[in-house]
């Protein structure tokens, strides 16, 4: 099976498009080495995907037919991502809301802050 449908197919990624472009960019490795879209991928390969900051690491299991839900996906790939990673996603995804509220728009509860804030009164 082709390395981007296969990534497709157990939601690695979300549209077989994206899976190509990751592929293409360099963020997806089959046995330690940059893959193309057009990769083999069979029983026992290792695939990994680059989810800044980490590198997640999977073991192919099975081979699917088509797209499965996401109850069926364990018993395609095994995550084998090593601890210390795993850690280190967690640690960027609690950093994450306090830098998620100083981008886009305010909103409207914000705006009133800043516009009390600015003319000095409470």
């Amino acid at each position: 099976m082709r390395l981007d449908k296969f990534l497709w197919c157990v939601r690695l990624h979300k549209t077989r498009a994206l899976a190509t472009e990751a592929c293409r960019k360099g963020r997806v490795q089959l046995n330690g080495a940059e893959a193309k879209p057009a990769a083999e991928v069979k029983v026992g390969d290792e695939v990994a995907v680059r989810r800044p900051p980490i590198w997640r690491r999977f073991r192919v299991l099975d081979l699917p037919a088509g797209r499965v839900g996401a109850k069926l996906v364990p018993g395609l790939i095994e995550d084998i991502t090593p601890l210390e990673d795993l850690e280190k996603e967690e640690l960027a995804r609690r950093t994450r809301p306090e830098e998620a509220f100083l981008r886009g728009r305010p909103t409207k509860q914000q705006r009133r802050h800043i516009d009390r804030f600015r003319s000095g009164s409470d």
